[in-house]
């Protein structure tokens, strides 16, 4: 051990032989103490090795010792807007809180002020995992990271649970960056490595008559029955498109997802006899159990949504039972000639469509609207729960009588127990008085409607219950 330096301060060992011997001293002389030179050497080592001793302000003067120095200065509390404490740690990158930010937040894409309060209604009867779940936050991360998802897991996407594979649709079309595709539908519910052959087998379906012709299409030959669709979606009974249609997909193009070409011809059957009476099936469809249906649209993208290609699809849908037209523009087929007139042999002009800019202010003219609301009733008759959040404009023609139509509130549309009709909108800081009456307005509305269902079901149907905005 080398010797040690004069004014070098002991180390650990060293304090710790002398805090030994005056142990053993005192242990072997019960009355004796530690000498005074050997306790003051180890307290000056050991405050000369840790902090400087703290003494009275009035021996520090006597003594001449100089200030205690300060305790170096802590790091300040980060806290957030609220004033909540902020977990440690370095701050998250910027990219990080974008891409949180972007997924499943509806109505994000509005730009008046008043549609920044968006919030889709959930339809009632549907699984929704809680937030911060597990099962949420994997649905998130595949919807952030879904152009990855979509080709590596192509092959094991339709393989997920049914109840999951609703979810993934619904996540990616509320939180997804451009809404819920063509592409995206087949690759989840049409099986694995078919999506290509029902594409082929699609684009040349005006050639399969003959059989030759046939069985020369790329893909025909393994596009699968009717029977593995219906046993791979059996269970699929819940499709959300809430903030898709008219941004990424249309109606039409739905129509031909969930009723694909491809599928139709692989149903046909040669008949033996052109005597036999063959009754009229449905058409083969993508989800045969399909009962609660979202076509939810933001109000920005409701100009884009088409009443003839819903009419169409609702045909086909018969079993539906919970339905969700959330700020839908008011019925009509030419939306945009509602500002055109023509011209008659006489000189005197005519509105063109069936609905003109005064049709429902001043001339109190719904028939348009109740026909088309009467043609949705007929092919839907089965609906139990009708959401119209958002559709103030027009819900006058869900009570009006024009030229002795109306719509049937107790055979067509007798088993609706739940019709939502909400404002739908927040109130807009530039424009608080008027969309403040305009809620009044709704509110008014919705109450003479419910009065106008229970006086025409006269007790003879279910009870209706309105789910309107609190006063």
């Amino acid at each position: 051990m080398s010797p040690r330096i004069d004014g070098q301060p002991k180390g650990v060992n060293e304090l710790l032989a002398d805090l030994r011997r005056a142990s053993l001293v005192s242990s072997n002389h019960p009355y004796s103490v530690t000498s005074p030179v050997s306790y003051s050497s180890i307290v000056s080592t050991a405050s000369s090795s840790a902090q400087p001793a703290t003494l009275p302000p009035a021996l520090r003067q006597i003594l001449q010792i100089p200030e205690t120095p300060p305790p170096p200065p802590r790091r300040p509390v980060r806290v957030d807007d609220h004033g909540r404490r902020l977990p440690p740690g370095p701050r998250p990158p910027r990219s990080w809180l974008e891409r949180r930010d972007n997924v499943l937040r509806p109505g994000r894409r509005s730009k008046r002020d008043h549609e920044r309060h968006l919030n889709f209604h959930k339809i009632p009867g549907t699984y929704s995992p809680d937030q911060g779940s597990l099962m949420d936050k994997l649905l998130r991360k595949m919807v952030s990271d879904w152009d990855f998802q979509s080709v590596y897991n192509r092959y094991y996407l339709p393989s997920l649970h049914s109840r999951v594979r609703s979810l993934l649709i619904e996540y990616l079309s509320l939180g997804g960056d451009r809404g819920v595709t063509v592409a995206d539908l087949r690759s989840i519910l049409l099986p694995a490595g078919l999506v290509d052959d029902e594409d082929a087998h699609a684009n040349n379906a005006d050639v399969h008559a003959d059989a030759h012709t046939q069985s020369q299409i790329p893909g025909a030959e393994k596009f699968p029955d009717a029977e593995i669709i219906a046993s791979l979606n059996r269970d699929v009974y819940f499709l959300d498109l809430s903030g898709s249609l008219g941004r990424s997909i249309t109606v039409k193009e739905l129509t031909n997802t969930l009723f694909p070409p491809a599928l139709q011809s692989s149903s046909e059957t040669v008949q033996d006899s052109w005597d036999v009476a063959v009754l009229p099936s449905l058409p083969q469809q993508l989800l045969p159990n399909l009962s609660h249906l979202s076509l939810a649209v933001s109000p920005s993208e409701s100009p884009t949504v088409s009443w003839k290609q819903l009419l169409a699809l609702a045909g086909k849908l018969p079993t539906l039972t919970h339905l969700s037209l959330a700020y839908w523009p008011e019925p009509s087929l030419t939306p945009n000639a509602k500002f055109t007139t023509v011209v008659g042999n006489q000189g005197r002009s005519y509105q063109y469509g069936g609905t003109g800019p005064y049709s429902h202010s001043l001339d109190d003219d719904w028939i348009e609207a109740i026909i088309l609301l009467r043609k949705l009733s007929k092919s839907l008759y089965r609906l139990e729960y009708l959401d119209l959040t958002g559709c103030g404009t027009w819900f006058g023609a869900l009570m009006q009588n024009s030229q002795g139509t109306q719509v049937d509130w107790t055979t067509d549309w007798g088993k609706i127990q739940t019709l939502r009709l909400r404002y739908g909108f927040g109130i807009s800081e530039d424009t608080p008085l008027a969309d403040g009456n305009e809620l009044a307005r709704v509110r008014s509305t919705a109450m003479q409607i419910e009065k106008h269902i229970v006086g025409q079901r006269a007790g003879k149907g279910r009870f209706i219950h309105v789910d309107r905005d609190v006063a």
